[in-house]
């Protein structure tokens, strides 16, 4: 048998109910009372039964954490934030793997298969916020990524277009003036390739530039290698801007594996700042998003409606971002 609550009380000379109340966090416990609670617990080595308090709470503990793609560096690294975020919280994650199927996607919304679960992270990609707000599980949502935006659930993501902005900005200040954009999709019509494209465009258009767009279907290293590779059969550019990190390091293997050089010939960029570009040679630069605080975020946003304190509108939230100069932009000298 374990310590309990009881043994606690005689060894402080308290009350259960008192020693109940410092476990829990109640603020209205006398600082010299919580002292004694405190020390009694750490001689005791007191472990609260969580099971036990979740399951009069009506809780089980476990939140769910949906990505499209658990073996992308970005979703693994986010993963590992969002289950420390948990942890505080004492809460365990399951990870569903939707790969953007749609009808992977719907299962989510009607409840994760047969887990039961407090809440849900989930991230997107191809259900859009009709299906959303016709969800019938009441399970407490939380939205990543920008497929959904503006929608009936809290969402937390950061600004894409300003991003984008940025780090075209960056590479035009190199003196490129031949700055492509890669990683648009001819069938997105929401989320992260329209936002991310609309702040390359603006940029470019503040300096008077053409657009240079290549267009792909994923956002995995071959899309990037395949439509880098046929940039480079046209008018080639001296600058490229990939939507995300996968995309550059393939695009750099098609530029070196052509002859050229990264970045005397052509200067690459991406956006996510996974771990590979950091060992990459040359290293690449990129838009860093805190993924630590997109995770944090997310799960007090989760935590907040589990809690019940629900009367409150979706709320769109942004976390930060930096952008990370490395050799792939280095200036041409």
């Amino acid at each position: 048998m374990g310590t309990s609550l009881r043994d606690v009380a005689v060894l402080a000379g308290v009350s259960v109910k008192t020693v109940s109340n410092v476990v829990n966090g109640y603020a209205h416990v006398a600082p010299a009372t919580r002292a004694r609670v405190e020390e009694a617990l750490a001689r005791l080595d007191y472990r609260p039964n969580l099971s036990a308090r979740n399951l009069r709470q009506g809780r089980t503990g476990v939140i769910a954490l949906a990505l499209p793609e658990l073996d992308a560096p970005y979703f693994a690294e986010l993963s590992r934030f969002v289950i420390d975020a948990a942890a505080e919280q004492r809460w365990l994650v399951v990870i569903e793997q939707t790969d953007g199927s749609l009808e992977r996607e719907r299962q989510i919304l009607d409840g994760v298969r047969d887990h039961r679960v407090d809440g849900l992270i989930f991230s997107p990609i191809a259900i859009g916020a009709d299906e959303l707000a016709a969800r019938t599980d009441d399970t407490a949502l939380v939205l990543l990524g920008e497929r959904i935006h503006d929608g009936p659930a809290d969402h937390v993501a950061i600004d894409n277009v300003r991003a984008a902005r940025d780090i075209t900005e960056h590479l035009i200040g190199l003196g490129r003036a031949r700055v492509a954009a890669l990683g648009a999709q001819d069938s997105s019509i929401s989320g992260t390739a329209p936002l991310r494209l609309a702040g390359y465009r603006q940029a470019m258009a503040a300096h008077g530039l053409p657009e240079i767009v290549a267009t792909v279907e994923r956002y995995h290293r071959a899309d990037g290698f395949a439509a880098m590779t046929a940039l480079l059969e046209g008018e080639r550019p001296d600058a490229v801007f990939c939507f995300n990190d996968l995309l550059a390091l393939g695009a750099m293997r098609a530029v070196l594996s052509s002859g050229l050089r990264v970045p005397g010939d052509v200067a690459l960029a991406g956006l996510d700042d996974i771990e590979d570009g950091r060992y990459s040679t040359p290293t690449l630069t990129t838009v860093a998003p805190d993924k630590s605080e997109l995770a944090r975020i997310a799960v007090d946003l989760l935590k907040r409606r589990i809690d019940g304190r629900a009367g409150y509108a979706p709320q769109e939230v942004r976390a930060g971002y930096r952008l990370m100069v490395r050799e792939s932009t280095a200036p041409a000298g």
